[in-house]
């Protein structure tokens, strides 16, 4: 899940699914996570894949503020990993969906990148493929809640 620093809330139902064998490495949604970037109030959903609860990557898809961590998350340095969402990317339904496409197609990969080898090697892409699905899903079924943090002034939209 992802690392909750202090003042962060969270709007939501989370979820987390398996996506190797052993349980270990599973992939992960909160509909909205509020966080404060350069003072600014902002929030959206937020995905990603740990590997025994210890985040690898994840994706924060706040809108023009949205970006995404790979390799090991540093919670004490989160800046460290932080990357950038592909040029265009700026509306959250956009992050969202680059966000699942990219742990569908390379979460193996992401695994590897925080120099988790063996655990890399036991991500099961139908597993994969189904947790990406599920999460959407949740997502989906969660509602508006980042239009819901807008109206009550929670971020800003």
């Amino acid at each position: 899940m992802p690392t909750k620093r202090p003042n962060e809330r969270y709007l939501g139902q989370e979820m987390r699914i398996p996506i190797s064998e052993d349980g270990q490495v599973a992939a992960y949604v909160w509909p909205v996570r509020i966080v404060r970037i350069g003072g600014v109030p902002c929030g959206g959903p937020t995905v990603g894949i740990d590997v025994r609860n210890q985040e690898v990557a994840r994706f924060d898809c706040h809108q023009a503020r949205g970006h995404w961590h790979g390799g090991l998350y540093d919670p004490e340095n989160p800046n460290a990993s932080q990357k950038s969402f592909p040029e265009g990317l700026a509306e959250v339904p956009d992050q969202v969906a680059w966000a699942f496409g990219k742990i569908r197609d390379d979460a193996a990969d992401l695994v590897r990148a925080a120099e988790f080898g063996d655990e890399a090697d036991g991500v099961q892409p139908e597993m994969v493929s189904a947790a990406v699905e599920a999460l959407s899903e949740h997502l989906a079924a969660q509602g508006d809640l980042r239009g819901k943090a807008i109206a009550d002034n929670l971020i800003r939209g």
